[in-house]
C-alpha cells in the first residue's frame, strides 16, 4: 500500500514522503496513529502543492539572508561599559547584548543564537561571525568603548 507520511517515521522515511508499506502496518500503525495517509490522487496533489510551497518560501529566506549578510557586511556596532583597571570591562559584552545592538542601531532581529563570538571582556574593535541560516554567514564589526 502506498502512503503519504504525515510525521518522520523511523525505518520508513520523513515528513511528506511518499512510500511503499504493507497493507497491514498501514492500516493498524501508520493511519490510527495518523503518521501517514493513503496515497490517493488528491492526497499526491496536496502533497506536491506543499512542497512548491515550501520550496518557493525556503528560497524566499535565502534571498533575504542573502540581503542581510550584504548590509551586515559594513555595518559597525558601538557599545559602551564600564570598566576597572588595565581597561577591562566589568562583567563581559555577551552576544545577547550585541543583539538588542543590533535592533536598536540597525533595526534588523538577529537572535543571540546566531550570533558566534567569545564574551568580550576588554575594550577594543571586534569581529562577530553571524549565522543567518542556509549556510550564508556574515561578519560584523563591533566596538567597545569606555562610557
Amino acid at each position: 500500500m502506498k502512503v503519504i507520511l504525515q510525521q518522520d517515521v523511523r525505518g520508513q522515511g520523513k515528513k511528506g514522503q511518499l512510500v511503499e508499506v504493507s497493507d497491514g502496518y498501514a492500516r493498524n500503525f501508520l493511519l490510527p496513529k495518523k503518521l501517514a495517509l493513503i496515497a490517493t490522487a488528491d492526497n499526491i496533489n496536496t502533497m506536491q502543492q506543499q512542497e512548491k510551497a515550501r520550496r518557493a518560501r525556503e528560497a524566499a529566506e535565502r534571498e533575504e539572508a542573502v540581503a542581510l549578510s550584504h548590509k551586515l557586511k559594513d555595518a559597525e556596532i558601538k557599545l559602551t561599559g564600564k570598566a576597572g583597571q588595565n581597561g577591562k570591562l566589568f562583567g563581559a559584552v555577551t552576544t545577547k547584548e550585541i543583539s538588542n545592538a543590533i535592533k536598536a542601531q540597525l533595526g534588523y532581529d538577529i537572535a543571540k543564537t546566531k550570533l558566534v563570538c567569545e564574551p568580550i571582556k576588554a575594550f577594543g574593535c571586534y569581529e562577530v561571525k553571524c549565522k543567518l541560516g542556509y549556510e550564508i554567514t556574515s561578519t560584523l564589526k563591533v566596538t567597545v568603548a569606555e562610557e
